[in-house]
């Protein structure tokens, strides 16, 4: 024991002095955070530089007076004809168009937009939206329909979802908050472990080929190295990780409550398509009832979600390091320890894709409760689940059998190990991994 504990500290230290490990520590962070902000502002700047002054050629007569300007779209009724107005839009330097709209309009249905280059479709679902509420006033007018009466007639609908518990209790239902947190925990395990698992096999190559490991295992058993190696780089891992979530989540919290103004998010949201209908759901959000919402992330139990995910990830990490160690011993390179990696890599991604839509949309059934037990997918499987909520014998049973399997493997892999790390200038073959494993000694 005392051996892996000093191959541990040597695998943990070595790795988070190196440069490398401090610069990406703060340099993911830094880099989501940035490429969040960049994109807030690309899209706010480009919603406001795509500002069109729009030049109206009505041959129906009463639209043009009916078209409102915001802040995306000027209108101008012209006075010239279409031909002049076409002539003197070829000129044009700045970002005009014309909206020429036909006499049979009603009947049609159809209008023109014509600009001097490519047209915008926010500009287009804008002005197409404004035209169909004028031909639906028209509409409704002609039938006899008092406009007023329909504007004043909202409806709202507020569904109190509601969930019996084994006690027989009523509790908020909190299926919006399990489905994102779901898909936030799937694609943080499936990275983590494929992307420290592979550092566990990229470590072994790297001491194999450099021939350190002939002179390492003089002085301690295969199975300790391993055990040490798979340890301490998970230790690196989970260090980073947390550190990465620390930094990531307070820099968007400093950012939002200092910098981002939230008339900024919501001119940003109104000024793409379907604006009208983003509106509404914004203003559905705005007025509902702001003390149901705290009730239900209050009621969330964050508590158990974090302990199992830490749980699960180190577990699965465990597993699949161990895997990845086989692999690593029974190559030289990288290149050649490629063949392994998809798969090795296949479980996670299945259940990876599977979580946005079989998992979450039906997080009880057989096949993601199927899945929450095969120990190589039930790192991302149970933890999706988890949120919804699970009985806790199935959590403790899916762990356990986790744990199990961890521990084959790595006997498996320590039996290929002991043979694989030694062998150089040979292709391995799954015959010949056999062949290690099954030998004596």
């Amino acid at each position: 024991m005392h051996k892996i504990l000093l191959i541990i500290q040597r695998e943990y230290l070595s790795r988070v002095k190196k440069k490398s490990f401090i610069v990406m520590t703060f340099a993911v962070p830094l880099f989501f955070f940035a490429l969040y902000a960049g994109m807030f502002y690309l899209t706010k700047k480009s919603f406001k530089d795509a500002h069109t002054e729009v030049f109206v050629i009505d041959n129906q007569g009463d639209f043009a007076g009916k078209l409102q300007s915001n802040k995306n779209v000027s209108y101008t009724v012209s006075k010239l004809d279409l031909q002049a107005q076409k002539a003197k839009l070829s000129q044009s330097e700045g970002k005009q168009s014309i909206l020429y709209i036909p006499k049979d309009i009603l009947s049609a249905q159809k209008a023109e937009l014509i600009t001097s280059g490519k047209t915008s479709f926010v500009i287009q679902e804008i002005i197409s939206g404004q035209l169909e509420e004028i031909i639906r006033e028209k509409e409704y007018k002609s039938k006899g329909i008092d406009l007023q009466i329909i504007q004043s007639i909202k409806p709202k609908v507020t569904i109190d979802a509601k969930e019996i518990t084994a006690d027989g209790e009523e509790k908020n239902s909190n299926t919006a908050i399990a489905m994102g947190l779901g898909v936030a925990l799937a694609i943080l395990v499936y990275l983590s472990l494929f992307l420290y698992g592979a550092q566990v096999m990229r470590g072994i190559i790297e001491e194999k080929s450099n021939r350190i490991i002939e002179v390492i295992i003089s002085s301690v058993k295969p199975f300790q190295l391993m055990m040490g190696k798979i340890v301490g780089i998970g230790m690196v891992g989970l260090t980073q990780f947390v550190m990465w979530l620390i930094l990531t989540g307070g820099l968007f919290i400093t950012a939002t409550v200092l910098f981002v103004n939230p008339q900024d998010m919501q001119e940003v949201a109104a000024s793409q398509p379907g604006a009208a209908n983003m509106s509404t759901v914004s203003k559905a959000v705005a007025q509902n009832d702001s003390a149901s919402i705290l009730s239900s992330i209050q009621s969330f139990n964050f508590t158990e979600v974090i302990i199992f995910f830490f749980l699960f990830f180190i577990a699965g990490y465990l597993l699949y390091s161990a895997i990845f160690a086989a692999a690593g011993s029974a190559v030289d390179n990288e290149t050649e320890a490629n063949q392994f990696s998809m798969p090795i890599t296949m479980p996670l991604l299945l259940t990876y894709i599977l979580s946005f839509g079989v998992i979450i949309n039906d997080p009880n059934g057989p096949i993601a409760t199927w899945l929450s037990f095969i120990p190589f997918t039930s790192p991302i499987a149970m933890l999706v689940r988890i949120p919804f909520g699970v009985p806790l014998w199935q959590i403790l049973t899916s762990l356990t059998l986790l744990i199990l399997t961890f521990l084959l493997i790595t006997w498996v892999a320590a039996r290929i190990y002991r043979v694989g790390i030694l062998i150089y200038g040979k292709k391995a073959s799954l015959k010949e991994i056999i062949k290690w494993f099954n030998y004596k000694g």
